[in-house]
């Protein structure tokens, strides 16, 4: 098959191509960076977002279209023709994200926020969670039946180690240089599924090609869910081994935590939620049950992740706030650029949000 991946270089597309790495297939990936080509990979340099760049790349033909892309609904809708007429399987990166909360495992047919909510300021937003919704909608009433939705919940791997709301950059890095980890305790007793990044690859890879998953939705996680307070665990564990001492942490309460993360839908209509799914639909085409165990995903992931650790930018703001509250200083070698050390100190010591 000749497929083409747009923005497949994060924590589920690197591992998709992996697996795609050497067989029958051509495989063409977009990228911003460069990256080296090999035996049946293409990278191609560009911004899957930028018209005349996708226009250019759908001008050939392609058996499976995988589209990594975070779009709006309005950029999403102006595409989607262009994309299904290029292929013969378009297969588009929702998320578990649509789902209301739920007490029993969540199925593919579950009900979605979007359909049920009574929020209106919510429902007058395209929160990420919405515009995911909308663009289903968008393929399902297109007229065409030559696409398949994938809705992951929260994916891992070394370069991304989530705890609630937060990137590794906003709590590992504090964690490795020996500062406080603040988190919610509100977030902190929920319920989560996190699901390592190749199984969601192995997942995707099962469905492409197959006719039989036109016009379907699957999610595709793990079997286990445990709650926050359980995976911060998992993560002090290791850190404590590397660093010969367990990190501190400071569980604050929902208001106050935002003063630093700001993130109110996904915390409301999401994090709040305790997430567990029925596997049943996906796990006809692929063996969930044997999905990495996410305690020792994780664990490895995060070894991995400390063996070469590369942090992206840092909110000097944020961790200026929390330093404040857990009475820790960053060193201002730490910190890259004038303005950015200048930030640090204002919110330190003088600007309390």
């Amino acid at each position: 098959m000749k497929i083409l991946i747009l923005g497949g270089t994060g924590a589920m597309g690197n591992h998709l191509v992996d697996l795609l790495r050497d067989t029958d297939n051509e495989i063409v990936i977009t990228t911003r960076s460069n990256r080296k080509s090999s035996h049946n990979l293409r990278y191609v340099i560009g911004n899957a977002k930028d018209d005349k760049f996708l226009n250019k790349i759908l001008q050939e033909w392609w058996d499976v279209i995988i589209d990594f892309m975070v779009y709006t609904t309005i950029d999403f809708k102006s595409r989607v023709e262009r994309l299904l007429k290029s292929t013969s399987q378009y297969v588009f990166l929702s998320s578990a994200r649509v789902y209301v909360d739920s007490k029993e495992p969540i199925k593919e047919t579950s009900p979605r926020l979007l359909d049920v909510s009574t929020d209106k300021e919510f429902l007058s937003s395209d929160e990420y969670s919405l515009a995911k919704a909308r663009q289903e909608d968008i393929l399902k009433n297109s007229g065409k039946n030559n696409w398949t939705i994938i809705r992951p919940y929260i994916t891992y791997s070394s370069n991304r180690l989530q705890l609630g709301i937060l990137e590794k950059e906003d709590w590992l890095y504090r964690a490795l240089k020996g500062r406080t980890i603040v988190f919610s305790e509100d977030i902190n007793s929920k319920v989560t599924t996190l699901t390592y990044g190749l199984d969601v690859a192995r997942g995707i890879k099962a469905v492409i090609g197959n006719p039989n998953t036109l016009s379907e939705t699957f999610h595709i996680t793990s079997n286990t869910s445990l709650q926050w307070s359980e995976i911060l665990n998992i993560y002090l564990d290791v850190i404590e081994k590397h660093l010969g001492f367990r990190p501190k942490v400071i569980l604050e309460n929902l208001d106050n935590f935002q003063i630093y993360h700001p993130a109110t839908y996904q915390i409301k209509y999401d994090r709040f939620f305790d997430r567990k799914f029925d596997n049943e639909k996906i796990g006809a085409y692929v063996d969930v049950f044997d999905f990495s165990s996410t305690n020792e995903g994780l664990k490895i992931c995060l070894e991995e992740f400390i063996k070469h650790p590369l942090f992206k930018q840092i909110n000097w703001r944020a961790e200026a706030l929390k330093d404040r509250k857990t009475k820790d200083f960053a060193k201002l070698r730490e910190i890259q650029g004038v303005k950015q050390k200048v930030k640090y100190l204002l919110y330190r010591y003088i600007y309390k949000k």
